[in-house]
């Protein structure tokens, strides 16, 4: 197996996981995307990184920084997904990929730390990037699942980079286990992304280790409904469906404002609005744009009254998952 040179070039999609009730399982890919690309760079001094960014993580402002030292997410995935390509298959891992120097470009849409997969969209990318740059088919779908749950814990945001559309995340027997189905062609996101940062792992410490069987039973079904949602093209559905009680009302102790967020949405006619990811970005949906625009409306309005920083975005949902495309 030979090692490509590239330049290779990866739109990777944002996503919103969670959504509500499906806790670790369910997420949709969103028309917002991070632009990757690149390229074996024998100008460079053996196994450097030459990384430019630009757009959110380029350093303007007070916001998360991708680093520029080979240490961020995409390449640590991209060597990552090369040493599993090229694999020998005594077991060995091969040394094609030591010393190789890589010139990266980022341009990214999708803002850190706001709960819309940043971090699984790159990690995706650079897997991706692996597996075209050694060949195409070095590397099965499960296999770059497998790998990204190894790197971020879990599926539900890197299915859907990786497949696009709405996706449901598992692990049966140790094995990912991902299964897509199509967003309603008029199905609206509207996002509110505050200035504000939540770190995925602050997050996850404000979760309790069990929670009230009621509570349990009452999220068993809400999931269903979102999977039901997206399986009979009943967006209506979502407003039950985005009801949740196994992480919201915890995370709500850190993230104060998020209950009146989701509630000035649904007063304003959202088909349901919750926490996208582990937040801080607020999601509601919307079957057309005039619906979508108020919704965006009163978001910021109830932010404001919040003392709330930030901006509102309406998306479409996006039935492709990561895209690469260039020469090997």
């Amino acid at each position: 197996m030979t090692l490509g040179r590239g330049p290779i070039t990866l739109d990777t999609p944002a996503t919103s996981a969670n959504l509500g009730a499906g806790f670790d399982a369910l997420a949709l890919a969103l028309d917002l995307a991070d632009v990757i690309t690149v390229e074996r760079a024998d100008d460079l001094a053996s196994g450097t990184v030459e990384l430019t960014v630009s757009g959110e993580g380029a350093g303007a402002g007070s916001g998360a920084v991708v680093p520029t030292d080979g240490s961020d997410r995409f390449t640590t995935a991209l060597r990552r997904g090369l040493a599993e390509a090229l694999r020998e298959p005594r077991g060995d891992a091969s040394s094609l990929h030591e010393g190789s120097s890589w010139r990266i470009r980022m341009i990214n849409a999708i803002p850190l730390g706001r709960g819309l997969g940043s971090s699984a969209a790159v990690t995706v990318a650079g897997l991706v990037a692996a597996r075209v740059l050694t060949g195409g088919d070095s590397l099965s779908d499960e296999q770059i699942l497998r790998l990204a749950i190894e790197m971020e814990g879990h599926a539900d945001n890197a299915a859907a980079v990786l497949l696009g559309g709405f996706t449901v995340a598992s692990t049966v027997d140790d094995d990912p286990v991902a299964v897509r189905l199509d967003p309603p062609a008029d199905l609206l996101a509207v996002l509110y992304i505050p200035d504000r940062e939540l770190a995925t792992s602050a997050m996850r410490a404000a979760l309790p280790d069990s929670v009230p069987r009621v509570d349990a039973v009452h999220n068993v079904g809400r999931a269903a409904l979102a999977v039901a949602a997206f399986a009979t093209g009943r967006p209506e559905l979502l407003s039950a469906a985005t009801e949740d009680r196994l992480h919201e009302p915890y995370r709500a102790a850190v993230y104060p404002e998020l209950p009146f967020m989701t509630a000035a949405a649904r007063r304003a006619g959202a088909l349901g609005a919750c926490l996208s990811g582990s937040g801080s970005s607020i999601i509601a949906f919307a079957d057309d744009p005039e619906l979508a625009r108020g919704v965006a409306v009163a978001l910021t309005g109830e932010a404001e009254r919040r003392g709330l920083t930030g901006r509102s975005q309406v998306v479409r949902t996006r039935g492709e998952g990561i895209i690469a495309s260039g020469r090997v």
